[in-house]
């Protein structure tokens, strides 16, 4: 669900949303996940990187406060985004670096990394299982293997947002926020949608011929 520097929301709102019908609260909790990666952008553009911190840690906590008004509930990475923002927003403008503001992103993306491939080990059944479970049907294996690839995607994330961020400089990262994260985020979404619809068809072939 969620997004300035929080692409493992984003995806995991994409994977959510996108494998139910969506209701229109649903789409309006996705248009408000997107809300302060938008500020943010639009006022770096008409001021610099401090503004734009500022509007963005006043408009984060409309997030997870939005997904109380629909849904009675917060998910702990809303929270967790939502503090890292203030957290290292503060840093930045204290310390007039932007580079901790930056990092925000990839910490975020690198301990989701971490969560998706240590549930593998740790708990009854990896992350994704449990947050996608009631809306496919997938074997023990398949699961662990789409567990794995949300890790690798995770991970990737935050390398490359840093890595834009000091070969590009930070005008370039800003744009990559918004477009690149975005981008990446869809391209994911679409290579697992392609994933899951031919692991489904192969079970439930397996299924037919197993039955006959």
């Amino acid at each position: 669900n969620r997004c300035v520097g929080a692409a493992p929301a984003c995806a995991l709102s994409f994977a959510d949303h996108g494998t139910h019908r969506r209701t229109d609260s649903q789409r309006m909790q996705l248009i408000l996940d997107y809300l302060p990666v938008v500020a943010f952008f639009v006022a770096y553009k008409q001021a610099d990187i401090y503004t734009a911190t500022i509007v963005l840690m006043a408009t984060m906590p409309l997030v997870p406060l939005a997904h109380w008004i629909f849904t009675r509930q917060v998910g702990r990475i809303y929270l967790i985004s939502t503090a890292l923002v203030l957290v290292l927003g503060g840093v930045t403008l204290a310390l007039r670096n932007s580079l901790f503001l930056i990092w925000k992103p990839t910490l975020l993306n690198w301990a989701m990394a971490a969560v998706c491939l240590g549930s593998l080990y740790i708990g009854e059944k990896p992350l994704i299982q449990r947050l996608l479970q009631s809306a496919v049907e997938l074997s023990k294996a398949q699961w662990r293997q789409l567990t794995v690839i949300w890790g690798i995607f995770f991970a990737v994330a935050g390398a490359a947002n840093i890595f834009v961020a000091y070969r590009f400089g930070e005008s370039a990262w800003v744009n990559f926020k918004l477009f690149g994260l975005l981008g990446m985020t869809l391209a994911f979404m679409v290579i697992q949608g392609i994933w899951l619809a031919i692991m489904v068809s192969r079970n439930e072939r397996e299924s037919t011929s197993g039955a006959e």
